[in-house]
């Protein structure tokens, strides 16, 4: 007797086909599965016998072969367990109608119970591309799979039920469509919060504008953390399909829940300095995504960078400029999408306080070039605003003056996003830090003025081609904040001005 039933695999965040095939003949008793599994999938076979048991249901004794097809594919986890529970059943004529143009995805446990698994949504998307009509998931991923319309999603919860609906008996219902409800934005740390620092308020407004990269440098208790973390609560609302894009990689990474079921704010991840380099751009012998990826379409905050392992620094450098990660094993190479805002903090020295001008520093000369050494110079070069974090003053913080809130900066970032949104309109360009050097000239035209401020900051400070594309984008940004179509020198100079401290610092 033979049969197939229709399931999905997944490798990194790619989704593909699988045909689960069985056939039950005459011969020893034995139960195979082939197709290039891999142990958790071999490992089906006693769950799957056990779960038969469960539900009164006698595994045959002959000889049984599972082909999970195309067989020159690997298979991994217990994705499958469901499908080849289903083909079991079809081929012993246990059920009565056939599961066409359907697929199971989902993991069975001992007593028949159907548990959650990872990458629900990537299948889920891939079924619909392939026409697929029905999936069946877990009852604990029917939320996030309910996100892609045009596709009925069945939610599971034991064995008995998969049974009863093919049998006719007790027909499982689709789930409704799950429309994700607005972001609240309601977010504990605001700004209003954050006492002075106007200037480092001002330069994290245009870095979140612009989707930059910025670096806070500043002695202890300044604030570059407290700025840091209150970020997420002035960045722009995520769109449909970066949420889509974002929630995918949460997904295979099994941080989802039933109750937040998509990514409806931008990420914001704060790995600890003792990260390794997977953990920070991903790996494993199945690659998964780093915080780099699950920090795609939103911010990746590192505090104390200085105290990370340069090594680990250093591997974020093409995947800022590519946008993307690419890791390679033996059992194949996937690909990562990671476009971030990187927000960076450290300070000066060892001890913090190099260029305070209140209190010395005690680092020896040697000490402080080390510490600062530790960021490369293509690494400086990769932010776009350098901004220098001032020691707060005994009037700010006893000021009872009210300072801005984050309600209020966002609206203004909010209202550059829109006017970046209309001039990239279908370039695939989403904001001013991601414009391509080929379109750079079109995108900041700058008047006279600015142009020749320009010539004399790239003379004077040496500039990269890559320091002076940043400025130019920066400017774009402080123009788009300011109203203006055209760069002007006063954008430009505001601009200039946030690529100095390597200058202060870096010089020696």
């Amino acid at each position: 007797m033979f049969a197939k039933v229709s399931s999905l695999g997944l490798f990194g965040l790619n989704a593909f086909p699988v045909d689960v095939e069985i056939d039950i003949s005459r011969g020893n008793p034995q139960f195979e599965i082939v197709g290039l599994p891999d142990t958790v999938v071999r490992e089906s076979r006693e769950r799957i016998r056990a779960a038969l048991r469960s539900c009164s249901i006698s595994f045959p004794v002959a000889s049984v072969m599972v082909n999970l097809a195309p067989a020159d594919t690997r298979k991994s986890g217990s994705v499958h367990d469901m499908a080849i529970f289903m083909a079991v059943l079809l081929c012993m004529r246990m059920i009565s109608t056939e599961p066409d143009g359907c697929a199971f995805i989902g993991e069975i446990s001992l007593n028949g119970d159907i548990r959650r698994i990872n990458g629900v949504l990537p299948m889920v998307m891939l079924a619909r591309e392939k026409g697929i009509a029905s999936v069946f998931v877990p009852a604990e991923n029917a939320r996030e799979a309910s996100v892609i319309d045009g596709v009925d999603i069945y939610a599971v919860h034991n064995a008995e039920e998969l049974i009863k609906h093919f049998r006719g008996e007790e027909l499982l219902t689709p789930c409704e469509h799950y429309i994700p409800p607005e972001a609240a934005y309601n977010e504990p740390l605001d700004f209003s919060d954050v006492r002075g620092q106007q200037s480092a308020k001002k330069a994290l407004e245009i870095a979140a504008a612009g989707g930059h990269n910025a670096l806070l440098i500043g002695s202890p208790g300044s604030g570059k953390s407290m700025l840091a973390k209150r970020m997420p609560s002035i960045l722009p609302p995520l769109t449909f399909e970066e949420a889509l894009e974002t929630t995918k990689i949460h997904s295979i990474s099994g941080l989802l829940t039933p109750e937040m079921p998509i990514i409806t704010k931008r990420p914001f991840r704060s790995p600890h300095h003792t990260i390794s380099s997977a953990g920070l751009a991903g790996g494993g012998t199945v690659p998964h995504p780093g915080e780099v990826s699950l920090a795609h379409n939103g911010l990746l905050f590192l505090d104390e960078l200085a105290e990370f392992d340069r090594k680990t620094l250093e591997i974020l450098r093409q995947p800022l400029e590519d946008r993307r990660v690419t890791i390679a094993r033996a059992s194949g190479t996937v690909t990562y999408p990671c476009t971030i805002m990187l927000i960076g903090a450290m300070n000066p020295c060892p001890c913090g306080y190099y260029g305070h001008p209140k209190r010395k520093c005690i680092c020896p000369k040697n000490k402080v070039t080390s510490y600062l050494s530790r960021i490369s110079g293509p690494m400086l070069d990769r932010f776009d605003l350098h901004i220098e974090v001032a020691h707060v003053e005994f009037g700010d913080l006893s000021s009872k003056a009210k300072e801005e809130s984050s309600a209020d900066i966002r609206k203004r970032v909010i209202a550059a996003r829109a006017v970046q949104e209309e001039r990239f309109r279908n370039t695939g360009i989403t904001c001013n830090a991601l414009i391509t050097p080929d379109k750079l000239q079109g995108f900041c035209p700058m008047d006279e003025g600015a142009e020749k401020l320009m010539k004399s900051v790239f003379d004077r400070l040496g500039l990269s081609a890559r320091a002076y594309d940043r400025i130019l984008k920066v400017a774009r940004t402080i123009a788009d904040i300011d109203g203006s179509e055209v760069i002007r020198k006063a954008h430009v100079a505001a601009a200039a001005q946030f690529r100095s401290l390597d200058r202060k610092y870096w010089a020696e």
